[in-house]
């Protein structure tokens, strides 16, 4: 399977969609599932009144929609299902969101679905992928998600969904402090005790274990930078960086060392600078810093969304 171009079409138009106040889930599909998928921190199933609020939660991250019949294709069903645990695995990278056209036919008739099953990514409400139709095997599911979140993450687009609330209510999470996440407890000590190449280690791990743990990348990139400067004299790098403007190294040394000091925006922006001045092989080397700078800061940071225009407009 290769991965789908991302292309920003256009934003999905509402304007025709009709609310109707009766509608129900079908008996074998939505109604169904209402129960079994009570648990499920990362899906829901969509209604006529939801669909408006399930694109605008595409601006955080993406939206995997699945179109399912249960009168005309029933095995779309158990589909539908087998996209919603996949993402469940991606810990709020995606949400799910699963139409059943036969409740809900005015979704599929205000986006055009020309069959079913069909799956379709939504991003920023717009179409972020051409619609994939038919049945893909969980493996072809799994291989989909993870190209599509490498390729966001390569474009420093990390963030995620919160888990619905009733998920959280079922982990007993609603009305008392959230659970102190374990997975993160071995890297934070290790940088409290100032070990920052075994944080270094601990992150990557869980980084490759699953690409699509945005806290775990965003530690990672943090804990290089510190890795980057340990041993460091700020005064010679700095100096190093003024005599050689265009020398990679020394300039995203120095922007590390900007980062750690709090100087976010000088940061993005020496780095912005050396990618217009440079080429090649080099200027994607100083990209590629950035991006994992902005990883470090978090995309919801807005000095990071506007580093990452300045970036774009650098690029093109």
């Amino acid at each position: 399977m290769t991965q789908q171009p991302f292309t920003r079409p256009g934003a999905v138009d509402l304007s025709g969609l009709n609310r109707p106040t009766g509608a129900t889930p079908s008996s074998t599909g939505d109604a169904a599932r209402a129960t079994a998928g009570t648990s499920s921190a990362y899906s829901v199933d969509v209604t006529e009144q939801s669909f408006q609020s399930l694109l605008e939660s595409s601006v955080t991250a993406p939206v995997v929609l699945v179109f399912y019949s249960p009168s005309r294709m029933p095995e779309s069903t158990t589909y539908a299902d087998e996209v919603a645990a996949a993402v469940d695995a991606y810990d709020g990278r995606f949400l799910a969101g699963l139409v059943d056209i036969d409740a809900f036919p005015a979704i599929a008739q205000s986006l055009q679905i020309p069959q079913v099953p069909l799956l379709m990514v939504i991003l920023e409400g717009r179409p972020a992928a051409q619609p994939i139709p038919g049945v893909l095997k969980r493996d072809e599911i799994d291989t989909l998600l993870n190209q599509l979140a490498q390729g966001l993450t390569a474009q420093g687009i990390t963030a995620r969904h919160q888990p619905l609330p009733r998920a959280a209510a079922a982990n007993g999470e609603a009305d008392g402090e959230p659970k102190v996440d374990p997975r993160y407890a071995a890297a934070q000590e290790a940088l409290a005790n100032g070990d920052v190449d075994a944080a270094v280690a601990e992150y990557q791990r869980l980084v490759d274990a699953n690409p699509a743990d945005t806290e775990a990348a965003a530690g990672l990139a943090m804990a290089k930078v510190l890795q980057r400067t340990q041993g460091v004299d700020p005064d010679a790098a700095r100096e190093r960086a003024g005599a050689e403007p265009d020398d990679v190294d020394a300039q995203t040394l120095v922007a590390d060392l900007d980062l750690l000091d709090g100087q976010v925006d000088d940061a993005f922006t020496r780095l912005v600078d050396l990618v217009r001045r440079t080429s090649g092989d080099e200027r994607n080397r100083a990209r590629e810093h950035l991006v994992g700078l902005f990883a470090a800061v978090g995309n919801d940071d807005p000095r990071v969304l506007r580093g990452r225009q300045n970036l774009a407009s650098a690029l093109f």
